[in-house]
């Protein structure tokens, strides 16, 4: 038997940890990569039963299934959906955090809120959104006897400061959509604020406040009631999908002054911390998108009065950017000062 000098044996050693170093090393790479690992929380940051948590819901299951992980929703409400982003924010970017967002939490709530703890472009990752979502102006028969736009305004007009309105908080989109209309119409309304959805619409039904301009999906259940009303729609087009809604006119379209290009629609989306890696943001947007064009989930959201909104996160990133601008100026022409 003969042995290689030891020169040989060391570089022959060394050839082969470096062969067997060259195929360990991917291994941790590919395990990293394996997402999701474990069950993906979406936070939100509005109340169980609001129009944000239907819509949440709706996706819920069939995208848990198509990630092979379960979807959990964990409620965070409170300040205009601040406090659950600034949580997500701070979190670990691993894809297994991430945040139901709208054109509030990431729109309006950036010009309403100087000092928050966020950034709400610079500290969040733009994943997917979800659809556009109807507002209707919505009032209490007893106390609106109104049955057109024009009347609606005449009344107000005839009595400054006698009416209250009534929003899902201080800057949601119910408060941002009433007040670009009253700032357009040189309104007197009162804002009342509440604390989500189910407390704002009962306070409708109830005649504490007179009206509300909020989802055109949780406006349906109450209408053959009787006690509520729709006037207008805050959409660019009718919605004629909507049996219950084919005949109600949009703002837009009453002719009255102010009223051109009115447009105080809103979305959902989703979002992740900043930091969170690509291919995992491409993979939500991918499943979402796929969830989306289920018919069953397709047919469900429209019939409710909304829009699906099928982007990129590139798309999405400028939806965002665009939607920030405009409601920066609504709250400026609005004078409108929450911190």
């Amino acid at each position: 038997m003969t042995f290689a000098p030891p020169t040989k044996r060391r570089r022959a050693l060394s050839a082969l940890a470096a062969t067997v170093a060259a195929l360990i090393a991917p291994l941790p790479a590919l395990a990293q990569a394996a997402w999701p690992q474990r069950p993906v929380t979406l936070y939100m940051g509005f109340p169980a039963g609001s129009g944000v948590d239907v819509v949440a819901r709706a996706i819920q299951e069939p995208l848990g299934k198509l990630l092979g992980q379960p979807v959990i929703i964990d409620y965070k409400p409170g300040a205009a959906g601040n406090i659950a982003s600034d949580f997500v924010a701070k979190a670990r970017p691993d894809g297994h955090t991430l945040l139901f967002g709208t054109a509030a939490t990431h729109g309006s709530n950036a010009a309403l809120y100087k000092n928050l703890p966020f950034d709400v472009e610079a500290d969040f990752v733009a994943v997917a959104p979800i659809l556009d979502v109807a507002n209707a102006l919505m009032v209490n028969t007893d106390v609106i006897p109104a049955k057109t736009l024009a009347e609606f305004v005449a009344l107000i007009k005839a009595n400054p400061g006698k009416y209250n309105y009534a929003s899902t908080g201080n800057g949601a989109g119910t408060h941002m959509a009433f007040a670009e209309f009253n700032s357009r119409l040189g309104l007197d309304l009162v804002h009342v604020p509440y604390k989500g959805g189910p407390e704002a619409i009962t306070a409708v039904l109830r005649g504490e406040t007179c009206c509300i301009m909020n989802q055109v999906q949780t406006a349906l259940p109450h209408l053959a009631s009787g006690k509520v009303r729709l006037l207008a729609l805050t959409t660019p087009r009718p919605l004629t999908a909507v049996a219950a809604v084919k005949d109600v006119p949009t703002i837009a379209s009453s002719g009255l002054p102010g009223t051109a290009g009115f447009d105080s629609s809103i979305w959902f989306g989703v979002f992740a911390p900043k930091g969170t890696p690509p291919e995992v943001v491409n993979t939500l947007n991918t499943a979402i998108q796929t969830v989306l064009k289920q018919p069953e989930v397709a047919q469900r959201f429209e019939a409710q009065g909304n829009t699906l909104r099928l982007e990129s996160p590139e798309q999405f990133r400028r939806t965002v950017q665009a939607n920030r601008r405009k409601w920066a100026e609504v709250v400026r022409q609005a004078n409108i000062h929450l911190d």
